[in-house]
């Protein structure tokens, strides 16, 4: 394994954890639509029920997104968690916040009320997934912000990166492509949400209502997404030469990697097709309601594709629009070799936590959650 390959490795393995990430948040999707699609108490209880089994595995893929990235590519983690933390605080925050709204709700001498850790919930649902997409369309339209390695030796200021205004990175809000993309991404998590429910809850009404509201969310989602999609391939990208290392525009960048890296085009390709077709089943069929399925598979492929056309073929995963030399590539930004050689071992254990999680969640969902369940069972 020479070291360029770790790092083509590794940068895979984030990307499939962001991937997973993105297919995970239906749980914030499904919240978002709490007082929608749950007319009263007894069917808001039954949709908590259902994405309160899922939410510990959003956010520990949350944080295991987060640590591979510092393990792996720390000078990112340094200078986007550090320089851009008023917007990861937020969305740390509002997961935190699901964490205590799911646990508190209906606990004894909640003097809250159980509706307003549900109005957190949909908070959560709405402003996580939003600001998530948008972080990620800042690997495409880039950020604000120095990387100056030298200042490493300096006994004044041996800071490596820093954010080139106030802002922190709320300014990625102000770009109107990472507010699309940031859209996008919600409204596909509230997309996958309503096929979760669909799924998991034995209910008409709920089911119906799901039904009805998904061909609004998700036409909207595929105008949102194809408009970012041609934005994106039509616009330049930021290209690394592979001897001198430096960093320069090139026009259809992220066009050129998707024709260069054929397999992407083609993975990417499926998964719209998957996505397209679970929904368009689901909307179409009143007995089908499994469009979960094909649908979160196909958003694995589809952002797997996209993330890893960001950072693959020699191109600044992370760009930056105050300093194009400052981009960060993952040659430029990755751990030393014996770092990522040891994850590389360690990384092997990956798909026996996946098996588990495979098993778990059939345990869990071994039968549909009805009335009946949530009246004689401790639930949320």
């Amino acid at each position: 394994m020479t070291y360029s390959f770790l790092q083509h490795y590794w940068w895979f393995i984030v990307s499939l954890l962001g991937a997973l990430l993105v297919f995970l948040m239906f749980v914030q999707g499904a919240n978002a639509l709490l007082f929608s699609i749950g007319r009263n108490e007894r069917e808001r209880r039954l949709i908590l029920n259902s994405t309160g089994r899922k939410w510990e595995f959003t956010f520990t893929t949350l944080v295991v997104f987060g640590g591979a990235f510092f393990a792996s590519f720390p000078l990112f983690y340094s200078t986007s968690f550090g320089g851009a933390y008023w917007l990861w605080m937020i969305i740390l925050f509002t997961f935190v916040v699901q964490a205590v709204s799911y646990e508190f709700q209906n606990k004894l001498g909640n003097f809250l009320g159980a509706r307003t850790f549900q109005t957190c919930l949909v908070i959560n649902g709405i402003v996580g997934p939003l600001l998530i997409g948008g972080a990620v369309a800042t690997f495409f339209n880039g950020s604000n912000f120095i990387v100056e390695k030298n200042n490493i030796i300096s006994d004044f200021s041996p800071v490596i990166s820093s954010w080139a205004n106030a802002s922190h990175g709320l300014d990625a809000l102000l770009d109107i492509w990472n507010l699309v993309l940031g859209a996008a991404v919600a409204l596909l998590a509230q997309s996958l949400g309503l096929l979760y429910l669909m799924n998991n809850i034995s209910d008409e009404d709920i089911r119906c209502r799901a039904s009805v509201r998904l061909v609004g969310t998700s036409a909207l989602f595929v105008v949102l997404f194809v408009a970012f999609l041609i934005h994106v391939l039509l616009k330049d990208g930021y290209a690394v030469d592979p001897v001198s290392n430096t960093v320069f525009m090139e026009p259809m960048k992220y066009l050129h990697n998707l024709t260069e890296m054929w397999y992407l085009a083609i993975m990417l390709v499926i998964g719209v097709a998957l996505v397209l077709y679970g929904i368009g089943r689901t909307i179409i069929s009143n007995s089908y309601i499994h469009g979960i399925w094909p649908a979160g598979i196909g958003t694995v492929l589809a952002v797997l594709a996209l993330l890893l056309s960001a950072g693959w073929n020699d191109t600044a995963y992370y760009p930056s629009t105050a300093d194009i030399q400052s981009s960060l590539t993952i040659a430029n930004s990755c751990s030393s070799e014996f770092t990522l050689r040891t994850m590389a071992v360690v990384s092997l254990l990956v798909p026996f936590v996946l098996a588990y999680i495979i098993y778990a969640w059939r345990k869990m969902d071994s039968k549909e959650i009805t009335h009946e369940e949530i009246e004689t069972e401790e639930s949320y």
